[in-house]
């Protein structure tokens, strides 16, 4: 028996012994995965460092503080994520019990990602604590040092719920191999088709997070300045290698120099004249990529730099302009630190631009006008849409974090989290009495039993308000009571 089968079974056995129910388990969990990032942080920021040259803050920043708050976020919510939802009934189940009720799904693979390997990892690991399943955790071997600190997570976690199987691509196949309950895979959507395959195999459910090119138009009637602030900083933060970082820009022709303008003085102020040698400025995870990406730039005007160093991995922030959309770096994710900036002619060609693609994880627009934004969000679709930022709505909990179509399925943080990895098994508890209310179901039919099935079946009632009802209704028989009592 393999080693990862060996880690499934395992994990399957304890998860069917209702291990995971109780709420004082998954909570204490929760609070181990925490110290062991508390614990754990030199390590982790070391490892990022030697993976993708990031610094101690960006670590915190972008790694650490996110996962932290999604920790703080499923303890504090549990009990109430966890419990029974009331749901509106009809009139012929006024009487009954009726409620959703969150069930775990039962073993979890988690796949996760190199790019930000500790929060893309750990962030569904969360969920599936929360939710009450077993999880097995398969770092990302590419970020080889981040994954072996992942191994230590079974020096804090229940090992037998949360094994960390390593390894590389046969590892990963050996596993797609198992039988799970729910399989969790962010990267790209070549390995998510086989994932997805390989889970049709058992009729398992998957959430794919993967990504594509995220658009980013600017209209020239907005602060260009500030877009472009905003728009550098999403774009080469963690050297590009962001899932949801603008892919691209679509602007029209007349601003195409000032963008390119003010992107060269945001690249300077954030990363010096010199990034290569600028802590907060990070490398291509590998020499594979490096060769990748490099590809990309080739046959395109290089506007903004274009410098590189494959001893170290390092490609400048690089800016092309007047970038076609039948070449190279438009067809596929660019994952790099490669901004083309591809000119349209009005905000009706960008629209046509983007709706011609697939459907992107993001989609942003710089604008001050509301009716552009409004436009673009009723006539495109896309995981997710910001309009005068970027990449800050990952930061919401509160917000669905995911794909469409080519760029995934399903979705997760906060309780989103928590739904995805759980079965919200509905649920009818119904007395053995009041059996006249259902003769209008029982045969024979006819007209009459018909029409009192349309009254008790079309009917819905709002829980809620049904309750503040009973509530007056008991008030005033208790205020009749009293009158009738006392003021004889």
């Amino acid at each position: 028996m393999s080693r990862e089968q060996l880690a499934v079974q395992q994990a399957r056995k304890v998860f069917m012994t209702g291990r995971s129910k109780p709420l004082d388990y998954r909570i204490k969990q929760l609070r181990n995965l925490s110290r062991f990032v508390t614990e754990k942080e030199k390590d982790i920021i070391d490892a990022l460092k030697k993976d993708l040259h990031k610094s101690e803050n960006a670590t915190q920043l972008f790694e650490i503080l996110g996962l932290v708050g999604e920790i703080n976020l499923a303890i504090s919510k549990l009990a109430e994520w966890a419990a029974p939802r009331p749901v509106n009934k009809n009139l012929l189940t006024i009487s009954d019990e009726v409620f959703i009720h969150p069930e775990p799904l039962g073993v979890v693979l988690i796949i996760g990602a190199w790019n930000y390997p500790i929060a893309i990892t750990l962030l569904p690991l969360v969920g599936a604590i929360a939710a009450g399943n077993a999880a097995v955790v398969k770092p990302s071997e590419v970020s080889s040092h981040t994954a072996k600190v992942m191994e230590l997570l079974t020096h804090y976690l229940d090992p037998e719920m949360y094994p960390v199987v390593t390894g590389g691509v046969p590892e990963t196949q050996e596993l797609l191999k198992q039988r799970f309950d729910h399989i969790f895979y962010t990267g790209n959507s070549t390995v998510g088709k086989l994932v997805m395959e390989a889970a049709a195999r058992h009729l398992t459910p998957v959430t794919l997070e993967l990504g594509g090119k995220s658009p980013c138009y600017i209209d020239k009637n907005c602060d260009i300045k500030i877009a472009c602030r905003r728009i550098t900083w999403g774009k080469f933060v963690n050297c590009g290698q962001t899932c949801i970082a603008p892919d691209y820009i679509l602007c029209e022709p007349s601003i195409q120099n000032t963008v390119i303008n003010e992107i060269q003085k945001c690249i300077k102020e954030f990363y010096t004249k010199d990034p290569k040698s600028f802590a907060d400025y990070g490398r291509i995870i590998n020499q594979r990529h490096f060769k990748r990406i490099i590809a990309l730039i080739e046959d395109n005007t290089v506007a903004i730099g274009g410098d590189s160093d494959e001893s170290e991995c390092y490609i400048a922030p690089t800016v092309l302009k007047d970038v076609k959309s039948q070449s190279k770096v438009m067809q596929e994710e660019i994952f790099g630190p490669i901004l083309p900036i591809v000119p349209v002619n009005d905000l009706k060609e960008a629209i046509q631009f983007i709706n011609e693609r697939e459907k992107p994880l993001a989609l942003y627009v710089f604008s001050s006008s509301n009716k552009v934004i409004k436009q673009i969000i009723s006539e495109t679709s896309s995981g997710a849409l910001v309009a005068n930022d970027c990449l800050v709505h990952f930061t919401i909990s509160d917000l669905p974090f995911g794909g469409v179509g080519n760029s995934g399925t399903g979705c997760y943080h906060g309780k989103y989290t928590f739904d995805q990895l759980s079965h919200l098994r509905s649920c009818l508890i119904k007395k053995l009495n009041m059996e006249m209310v259902n003769q209008m179901r029982y045969p024979p039919h006819s007209a009459k039993k018909l029409h009192w099935a349309r009254i008790l079946l079309l009917k819905q009632i709002n829980v809620a308000r049904w309750r503040r009802m009973a509530q007056v209704v008991m008030l005033a028989a208790l205020a009749t009571f009293v009158v009738k009592r006392f003021m004889r």
